[in-house]
């Protein structure tokens, strides 16, 4: 049988830290493919690329002479569409995205690219994951982070997921001696609240930068923010179905279908 095919993306750029940690502590696992953007897409949620050409570039030797690797000019879910469409083989076998640089926990998962790459993967039917470390510095330590990435990456190609779920990892900034494990929960309740600084450019003009506080809503021991806070690595099975199925009740019961017009 053939080795497992594994994709690797991220949203902090191919040249990141953080996808390399990932490379490194996934690469004897099977065949790797890295397709990641050619910039920081941060923020990006699961924006993708209409009414502009998509640019694919192949990096040689990025992640040695083993394993594929090509920087597009879109999003990360554009890299997720092109690699299945069109770069790889065949449709891959576990889809990782990270690591990131910053918390995708909570709320952010909403805004992620790390973690929009690994829906896209999931709606495409492959076990996705996405990873992120809790440290937003250019020098931070991935060690930690590659371990728990590691350990998961096993564990998903052992077990495989439910079908349209997919995995949010996150991991806390510790020392590797403080650590004290993964645990299982369900997103918190948190929201930023932004503010919007007014301030004027050289020419006189006006313009605005975004600034926030996170808002941790809910402390309950079995959330991704309590775990993070008390040393633990996350795990949330997150799902691409957006249907609020516990208002669906409610909804049918103003009788819509029987409305006139």
């Amino acid at each position: 049988m053939s080795k497992p095919l594994l994709l690797i993306c991220n949203d902090d750029g191919i040249h990141a830290p953080g996808i390399r940690a990932l490379v490194e502590a996934v690469k004897d696992l099977g065949d790797l493919v890295v397709v990641a953007p050619d910039r920081p897409q941060s923020g990006m949620g699961h924006a993708i690329t209409i009414g502009f050409p998509l640019r694919v570039q192949a990096q040689e030797g990025l992640f040695g002479p083993e394993i594929p690797a090509y920087q597009t000019s879109g999003t990360p879910v554009d890299c997720v569409k092109l690699a299945v469409d069109r770069i790889m083989h065949r449709k891959p076998d576990l889809l990782l995205s990270g690591i990131n640089h910053g918390s995708n926990a909570s709320i952010n998962v909403i805004y992620s690219g790390t973690m929009s790459a690994a829906v896209e993967g999931a709606i495409e039917g492959i076990p996705s994951v996405g990873f992120s470390l809790c440290d937003y510095a250019l020098e931070a330590d991935f060690g930690l982070a590659a371990q728990v990435a590691r350990r998961v990456a096993e564990q998903v190609l052992n077990h495989g997921l439910m079908p349209g779920s997919l995995l949010n990892v996150n991991i806390p900034k510790v020392d590797i001696r403080q650590f004290k494990g993964l645990k299982v929960g369900r997103q918190a309740a948190a929201k930023w609240k932004e503010n919007f600084e007014e301030r004027t450019d050289p020419h006189n003009k006006k313009y605005y930068w975004m600034t926030g506080e996170f808002e941790l809503m809910e402390h309950g021991e079995d959330t991704d923010e309590w775990a993070l806070r008390n040393g633990y690595a996350s795990v949330v099975p997150v799902q691409f179905d957006l249907t609020a199925h516990h208002a669906l009740a409610g909804l049918q019961a103003w009788g819509m279908q029987d409305w006139v017009f």
